[in-house]
């Protein structure tokens, strides 16, 4: 007897994924930074806490609707990257407002943050190390972590890309398990 294709798939644990827990870094150091420097943001620190928290959950909605529609999926996950980038725009503009140094993307500390965010993911480790650091090393490691972010984001989206393309849709997806029932069911 031939197996039946399904077309629903069953959502992993997406805890572990790295760019999730890039996401959750943002929004929890994110916090730290509002809570810090609350008195100077006024309504820039609403912005900035709800980009930081729909990046996150746009990209936990997006995994798991993906499950049921790649479409779905990347329309989350495409919101949760135009969130970072609004995100990332909010600390630009902190730093900028408040005439602070933007480093360069040579400079020596923005090759260490690099490194650092590109190899450590733990959110309470960064709120910790963040919590010791001048608000304006705060923002511009945080331009690095959003940078990262963005380039994951775009890995993922280009992943579900290619899913779509070799898939299809849901509905394309039922179509065809129930033609082939049919077909297998002398077209019942």
């Amino acid at each position: 007897m031939e197996s039946m294709k399904q077309f629903l798939k069953i959502s992993g644990d997406y805890t572990n994924w790295n760019v999730y827990r890039k996401s959750l870094i943002v929004c929890d150091v994110t916090e730290m930074f509002i809570r810090r420097y609350s008195l100077r943001l006024t309504r820039t620190a609403d912005q900035m806490r709800q980009a930081a928290r729909s990046c996150k959950q746009n990209l936990v909605e997006g995994i798991t609707d993906a499950t049921v529609s790649l479409e779905m999926g990347i329309r989350l996950v495409d919101i949760a990257r135009g969130s970072a980038r609004e995100l990332l725009e909010d600390y630009g503009d902190y730093l900028r407002q408040n005439r602070l140094v933007t480093w360069g993307s040579s400079d020596i500390r923005t090759l260490q943050a690099r490194y650092y965010c590109r190899l450590y993911d733990d959110p309470a480790q960064f709120v910790g190390k963040c919590t010791l650091r001048t608000d304006e090393t705060v923002a511009n490691i945080m331009l690095t972590q959003l940078h990262q972010l963005d380039h994951m984001l775009g890995a993922v989206l280009r992943k579900m890309e290619e899913a779509f393309i070799s898939q299809g849709g849901i509905k394309e997806q039922m179509s065809q398990v129930r033609r082939d029932w049919r077909r297998r069911n002398g077209g019942q």
